[in-house]
């Protein structure tokens, strides 16, 4: 199977990286379309793939084809290459806010169509992808891309009008994490700890965090209690985020990106 894809950049990258590493596909399989000679030299130096500034020549020599670029590319490059998309290809999206709905009226013709939000964790091979296709795609199909995607991370079908939602629990999220540990790191380096030890007490933290959650499946209240030992000193700090409404924060970020996502002021 020829893997194709549109566009290089950071999470495509992350991509290719993690399915050549995991073995799924092979280097030789992965043909990739960039825009400039010097990310075909990256691309061709770093992961050994044919690399080349041709979109139509990635999507007719591939049988699975991933559209990994900006949103606002993407209607040009569709009239690019529509010509190329045959009945048996499977194109893959990771465009947010693109609904399969819109992908297939821009293509014109009857085509496999999966939509995908991954997030940028892809990088280190801990990535969260939300997975949705068309009628045309079969189950055996869809289990291929979600073991192409779960070599960089973990992959659940959902259905599509979840994938806005998707978007701000996972595609987005990394940012509010990343300004929770920066804050946590800030608190600490106030009190005299160096800047990189911080990030490295607060970053591990917040692993292994995540990582208890997903491996007991307890509940996350659950797991806070019992880190807070009566009258001890992180009830006093839970007190202090639930005055200051950390909670409500969250909750009205996450939907603000939601609403954001489905085109809603």
């Amino acid at each position: 199977m020829k893997v194709g894809f549109i566009g290089g950049g950071n999470m495509a990258s992350a991509m290719i990286g993690g399915m050549i590493q995991k073995g799924v596909v092979s280097a030789d399989d992965i043909l990739v379309s960039v825009r400039t000679e010097k990310s075909v030299e990256r691309l061709t130096n770093q992961f050994g793939v044919q690399a080349t500034m041709d979109n139509e020549a990635v999507v007719a020599g591939s049988d699975l084809v991933f559209l990994a670029v900006k949103p606002n590319q993407i209607k040009n490059i569709i009239n690019l290459v529509k010509n190329f998309i045959s009945p048996e290809k499977i194109i893959v999206s990771i465009l947010p806010g693109k609904s399969l709905q819109w992908l297939g009226t821009e293509i014109g013709k009857p085509t496999k169509l999966i939509r995908t939000m991954p997030n940028t964790p892809a990088l280190v091979g801990e990535g969260m992808t939300g997975v949705c296709a068309n009628d045309l795609v079969t189950e055996e199909e869809l289990q291929l891309v979600l073991t192409l995607l779960k070599s960089f991370g973990r992959a659940e079908v959902v259905p599509e009008y979840l994938m806005d939602t998707v978007t701000g629990v996972s595609g987005s999220s990394p940012a509010y994490v990343f300004l929770f540990l920066e804050a946590l790191a800030d608190a600490a380096v106030a009190e005299g700890m160096p800047r990189k030890q911080a990030y490295e007490f607060a970053a591990q933290s917040v692993l292994g965090s995540a990582k208890m959650l997903l491996e007991t499946g307890m509940h996350p209240g659950e797991l806070k209690d019992m880190v807070c030992s009566p009258g001890g000193t992180t009830i006093e700090a839970v007190a202090v985020l639930e005055r200051e409404k950390l909670r409500s924060a969250v909750i009205d970020a996450t939907r603000a990106c939601i609403r954001k996502s489905k085109g809603v002021d």
